[in-house]
């Protein structure tokens, strides 16, 4: 089973390599590496060429954002799945994508989700983000599994589309809404804790975050004929804190 994995970066010099090592130490040797540059400014593409042989295939141009490059990545995939490695973040061992190939082979499924550790600067963990109890249903109310520990077949993308541009933050809760909640795909929890992520991305940057993806989800799901209550949307912060004390 062929994997494609996307890597999105821009000025991306402090933590590409350790992304681009990530990957090469994976164990399943079906792996096609796509990296995705916004025309970076610091060494980030000096750091892309340094490691070329250990990439499939890269372009570094402007973009127009995160989920415009990452348009670009799924076009030039070529494998059976696709995953999403954000380029200041780590496969959880370098034994993740055997383990998604096996799981995918053993079970006909359209998308697997998993967890993902979440840990600072200093490397200290802070958090398992476990999908173990998560269901579609949760997104009526912004609970969304992990991003980074979803692995796609790559024909949803041809059938039910890509990332949605006119969204800053939310394009990820809009296609996971699409896919699993308007098209119902099938999926399974794999129980494969993926990622090692740095805590820090624009999607967790404060109070004016929170407000502007409490506004992004009710627009996913509005977009896709999906009822819900956007008070409820706004209380999900009571249940993220319930959930992470109980972690």
């Amino acid at each position: 089973m062929k994997i494609s994995i996307i890597t999105v970066c821009y000025n991306s010099e402090a933590t590409l390599e350790k992304t681009i090592l990530s990957v090469a130490a994976q164990t399943h040797k079906d792996v096609e590496y796509i990296i995705v540059d916004g025309n970076s400014k610091d060494t980030t593409k000096a750091i892309i060429e340094k490691h070329q042989d250990k990439i499939s295939s890269w372009i570094s141009e402007p973009d127009k954002g995160l989920y415009d490059a990452m348009n670009k990545g799924i076009a030039m995939a070529t494998g059976d799945i696709v995953g999403i490695l954000n380029s200041d973040d780590t496969f959880n061992s370098d034994t993740v994508l055997a383990e998604i190939a096996a799981f995918h082979q053993a079970n006909d499924i359209d998308a697997s989700i998993g967890n993902i550790v979440q840990h600072r600067e200093d490397g200290k963990i802070i958090r398992l983000y476990s999908s173990k109890s998560w269901n579609p249903e949760g997104l009526k109310i912004g609970s969304m599994p992990p991003h980074p520990s979803i692995f796609f077949k790559r024909v949803l993308f041809e059938k039910y589309g890509d990332y949605v541009l006119g969204f800053k933050i939310g394009a990820d809760y809009e296609l996971i809404t699409r896919f699993f909640l308007k098209y119902r795909i099938s999926w399974k929890y794999s129980g494969i804790t993926t990622t090692a992520m740095l805590v820090g991305g624009l999607s967790s940057s404060g109070y004016s975050s929170y407000k502007l993806i409490s506004k992004e989800i009710g627009k996913a799901l509005g977009m896709n004929d999906i009822p819900f209550s956007a008070y409820k949307i706004h209380l999900r912060a009571v249940w993220k804190v319930t959930g992470f004390l109980k972690k």
